[in-house]
């Protein structure tokens, strides 16, 4: 499941297909004039269809959306929209990618950056060991800048960086780690020269950052994940667009995975709600700490 299209990092839970049998489909709401709710039904089938929940999005906004997709092609109702996404695997893909587009890059949000090298890298390498989990990684980008961020601000220190995303041609991109000019346009210009090495193919992070990153596959609002295993836990511009319960179960989740004494950080517009039922301060606009 990934936030609606938007100039933001990550789209972390994209969807792929489900390898195993879905879950029962949930009972339509009624609608005056139908007797079932036509946008329930059209989620309903996408689940099925593609592993997406869609029904865990804000339904103004994803409602907008998917009737503007359904017009472009000329389709009357989201029911013959859904016929054609069932019957069609190459529509289906372009729909995906209109719902859960990856845009992201290295050094995003430079200011972030700037204040975790400053105030917080220091704060962790003092127990020696950095583990850090990327929840919702995309292609990679965040990951790489914050292991080349570790390792620049905390040098000896032994640093681990995990990338998490559900979608696995994306998880391919990130483990190449080569990223385009676009990529790289707010990068420090010592650090692109420090990590990145320029080829064909684009900017290659360099061996010595490829080390201590990895990425695995995963949902973040069902893989497990141990309590109190990670020092810093990135999860940015992902929940934006989630109903409040999803999102406030996805911080709970963030919030468990930290150790006491870790940071959470989340975008640079984005609050927390409920941050002190999950033992959160807030640290800086965008950053978390755990007590």
């Amino acid at each position: 499941m990934s936030p609606p299209a938007r100039p933001t990092t990550r789209t972390t839970l994209r969807p792929v297909a489900p390898t195993a049998p879905p879950a029962p489909a949930r009972r339509p709401t009624s609608s005056p004039g139908t007797g079932v709710d036509e946008y329930v039904l059209f989620c309903e089938g996408v689940r099925v269809l593609a592993g997406l929940d869609l029904l865990q999005y804000k339904r103004g906004q994803m409602e907008r959306r998917l009737r503007s997709f359904a017009q472009r092609l000329g389709m009357a109702s989201l029911a013959d929209y859904l016929l054609v996404l069932q019957r069609d695997a190459v529509e289906l893909d372009r729909f995906l990618d209109r719902v859960t587009i990856n845009v992201s890059q290295l050094w995003r949000n430079p200011e972030q950056w700037v204040t975790l090298g400053a105030e917080i890298v220091p704060v962790l390498a003092k127990q020696g060991r950095i583990r850090i989990w990327s929840a919702g990684c995309s292609y990679g980008a965040e990951c790489y800048t914050i292991a080349a961020v570790c390792l620049e601000r905390a040098p000896g220190v032994k640093v681990e960086v995990k990338g998490t995303d559900i979608d696995p041609r994306m998880l391919e991109r990130a483990k190449a780690g080569v990223f385009s000019q676009d990529d790289v346009r707010t990068v420090p210009p010592a650090s692109l020269a420090r990590w990145f090495q320029e080829s064909e193919a684009g900017w290659e992070a360099k061996r010595e950052l490829r080390e201590v990153v990895s990425f695995e596959r995963g949902d973040l609002l069902e893989m497990p994940v141990p309590a109190g295993s990670y020092d810093l836990v990135f999860c940015r511009n992902v929940v934006i667009y989630f109903n409040e319960d999803v999102r406030d179960l996805l911080h709970q989740r963030l919030a468990d995975s930290l150790r006491p004494g870790g940071f959470l950080v989340v975008g640079s517009t984005e609050r927390v709600s409920n941050a002190r039922e999950l033992g959160l301060t807030a640290a800086q606009p965008f950053i978390y700490g755990k007590a």
